[in-house]
């Protein structure tokens, strides 16, 4: 394998493109060869003339680069409507949310494509140069607090002034995963006052060296996943926690919930009593609304204006807001996957099934769900 289509995403809404030129052209000169449909990267301003100047082929069609990629890879962001046109035996690379998609995992498999989840590869230091989830979501985390901040009613810093100090803005950020911590650091730098809290109490040193208080809440025990995420807590914890930040969230202009159990519904975290507690024009972004929502009646098609006068953003692919590093970063994501498999002697792309990181994302092999979580 060694020929790569890159496709133009369909999606409605999408902004990024798999691969960028430098990468396109990184990987040509190992060895790749790589076809790129018209217009991929157009929404960033990535014309087909530099992706052609970077070694690229460029086809009009998707039939055209499918056909040019049968048996070999095929990359994009997010999964397509179905295997149709994709060639036996194809490596098929993207987003996937298997755990969502379950038929459409089996229609790969039953059509002979070779799936790859880039969600499942495994968090560690290996494949952190690959994990799409820390690349994209730190930059959601960061538009989440700009977001929050233009809709605001006041400014973030504090301000002496003349007429009076203004005081800061308060954000309370629950969840410190990647989103989280880069939320935490956007806030401080724009001058705001910023809690946090997360189940995971060895994240509070991280908090606090971001200039953040960390808010405890004593929740029995906790922990996380093997994967680096926050445990699934039980209906008890949570109408503890609930409780707890009621009282944090009635003191603060902005609150963000970036609360995803890897693979489950989202907990809900902020329910309608909590949120008539809060301030008028105060701002809550729901982080995790496609996955179940963290906040009782945030909606992903669009904002939501409570009658005490608050307003709930449903924060679904923030990350599409800034394409332009997005899609450096998921480019720079896929090209170290296609470098770490790469042969050099032969040439070619290897499927290793003795390497974790493969085991860990290659969903569907030879017409079977072959990944373990999914067999």
């Amino acid at each position: 394998m060694k020929k790569i289509f890159l496709c133009k995403e369909t999606m409605e809404g999408e902004t990024r493109v798999a691969l960028v030129p430098a990468d396109v052209k990184a990987l040509v000169g190992m060895g790749y060869e790589i076809a790129a449909q018209s217009g991929a990267g157009a929404a960033i301003g990535h014309a087909d003339d530099a992706y052609a100047a970077a070694g690229a082929t460029i086809v009009q069609t998707p039939d055209e680069g499918y056909k040019f990629a049968d048996g070999e890879i095929v990359a994009r962001i997010n999964k397509p409507d179905g295997p149709l046109g994709i060639g036996k035996d194809t490596l098929h690379i993207s987003s996937f949310d298997v755990f969502n998609e379950g038929a459409a995992m089996k229609e790969f498999a039953q059509a002979g494509v070779r799936l790859v989840s880039l969600e499942m590869i495994p968090r560690t230091t290996l494949a952190q140069k690959m994990d799409i989830q820390s690349s994209q979501m730190s930059l959601a985390g960061y538009y989440a607090v700009m977001l929050a901040a233009s809709r605001l009613p006041k400014i973030l810093p504090m301000m002496t002034t003349p007429s009076g100090t203004i005081s800061p803005a308060r954000i309370f950020i629950i969840g410190v995963g990647v989103a989280g911590l880069q939320a935490i650091a956007t806030a401080k730098r724009l001058g705001a006052r910023v809690e946090a809290f997360d189940t995971r109490p060895e994240v509070e040193e991280q908090v606090k060296s971001l200039g953040a208080k960390f808010i405890k809440i004593d929740l029995g025990e906790t922990g996380s996943t093997e994967q680096g995420y926050a445990k699934e807590l039980t209906p008890e914890q949570i109408e503890i926690q609930r409780q707890a930040q009621a009282k944090v969230c009635a003191q603060s202009d902005i609150v963000i919930t970036t609360a995803k159990v890897f693979g489950r519904k989202a907990p809900l975290l902020l329910t309608k009593d909590m949120i008539s507690q809060m301030k008028p024009g105060s701002i809550i972004i729901d982080m995790a609304v496609s996955t179940g929502g963290n906040v009782e009646g945030s909606d992903p098609a669009g904002d939501v204006l409570l009658d005490n006068g608050v307003l709930i953003i449903g924060g679904d692919g923030l990350e599409r807001f800034v394409p332009k590093d997005a899609s450096d970063m998921f480019s720079g994501n896929i090209r170290a996957f296609l470098e770490h498999f790469w042969d050099s002697e032969n040439k070619a792309f290897k499927i290793d099934m003795d390497d974790d990181i493969m085991r860990g994302c290659l969903i569907t092999a030879d017409g079977e769900v072959v990944h373990d979580k999914f067999k």
